[in-house]
């Protein structure tokens, strides 16, 4: 049974950590600390490295965040276009919103096709079709200017939701691993669970054994409302990530992903052999308990509304009833929730991890564009 919390409105976190409080930096957070279904701790953010050993591994995502929402005009009325994901045929997916009056958006329904929206530049966005059966929120759209991701350095700015107090520039949501792509493809929200990491605390990590394996994952526009499952999205695993995945497997080192991200991205390039291989492309993995995990120990991740797939994630790693006391945890500690929020590190029991990965009969395949 999924986790089910009531999250009160003061503990959404409004504000980056680094703005609630003279001379914090990104890693003030909070760290609430898991270990099999009763075992929780607190610690600040900056303990990690004494959290960790030497051979564990961090998977961390270097997809850096665009300014993906830009104002438009439908008609007379305004709105806002959310470009979630960039398709190989040039198209890209978006979600349109209407204003709030209070700097943030609300969501409207999407369609129909044809549905026309100018935006600044004199550009042209047409919305063609749904970008799946399941939901029509977000539409494959034709864009006139071809150069998309000039269009949002020039006019766009990173997408914001009501929760937060204020607009924010865009290297708030950048993360210290985010690297640009070649063709200007990123995500459209931050991969938020590698935000409190500062070069300080990774040069720590790195001088007490720690290893980092960068994966890429372009994350798309999340349902703020209808908590959708994830839809398909680009990835890839690089030979040299593979590498240190097996390797850490085959040793004693734990596997611990820095979002849902990486666990999407890393169990979509695991065989059936349970070999991890370099692989890129569209994954439609989803995680679930149902579904389990081949690669991942454990998650470094945020704090996820109650309804949010990710909990599904969450509970493929550690199971529901960790999750649920991890969460009443949270609760009662006043941890913060959401992107500016405090943090959640799930690791495995000691005598667990071995069995975990001998045992765990279940896989997934990535979309059959992989490679």
């Amino acid at each position: 049974m999924t986790t089910v919390v009531e999250v009160p409105d003061e503990l959404l976190a409004r504000l980056p950590v680094e703005q609630r409080g003279l001379g914090l930096d990104r890693d003030g957070v909070r760290l609430l600390v898991s270990r099999g279904a009763e075992e929780v701790s607190h610690h600040a953010f900056v303990e990690l490295p004494g959290l960790l050993r030497a051979g564990d591994l961090l998977v961390v995502n270097t997809s850096s965040t665009l300014a993906a929402a830009v104002d438009g005009r439908l008609g007379h009325a305004r709105v806002v276009v959310h470009f979630s994901t960039r398709g190989e045929d040039g198209r890209w997916a978006v979600e349109l919103r209407d204003p709030d009056g209070t700097g943030s958006t609300r969501a409207r329904a999407g369609g129909p096709a044809g549905t026309e929206v100018r935006l600044p530049g004199d550009v042209r966005l047409v919305l063609e079709e749904p970008l799946t059966t399941r939901s029509p929120r977000l539409w494959w759209a034709r864009v006139s200017e071809p150069d998309v991701p000039g269009l949002l350095r020039r006019h766009g700015r990173p997408i914001r939701y009501s929760y937060t107090e204020r607009d924010q520039p865009l290297s708030v949501y950048q993360t210290v691993f985010a690297l640009p792509s070649a063709d200007g493809s990123g995500s459209a929200e931050m991969p938020s669970a590698a935000r409190p990491f500062t070069p300080r605390l990774v040069a720590e990590l790195v001088s007490r054994g720690v290893q980092f394996a960068p994966i890429t994952l372009h994350t798309g526009v999340a349902s703020a409302e209808a908590h959708e499952p994830p839809y398909p999205e680009r990835f890839a695993v690089p030979e040299a990530s593979a590498r240190l995945l097996n390797a850490a497997r085959a040793g004693d080192g734990r596997v611990i992903a820095v979002g849902t991200t990486a666990v999407r991205a890393v169990e979509s390039a695991v065989g059936p052999d349970g070999v991890v291989r370099a692989a890129e492309g569209w994954t439609d993995v989803v995680v679930t308990p149902e579904r389990g995990v081949r690669v991942v120990d454990g998650l470094l991740t945020g704090l996820h509304e109650p309804e949010a797939s990710h909990l599904l994630m969450l509970e493929a790693i550690a199971g529901p009833a960790a999750i649920r006391h991890s969460y009443d945890e949270a609760l009662r500690g006043r941890y913060l929730w959401h992107e500016f929020g405090d943090m959640h590190l799930v690791l495995p029991s000691e005598m667990s991890v071995g069995r975990q990965r001998s045992e765990n009969p279940h896989t997934e395949h990535c979309a059959s564009n992989c490679r």
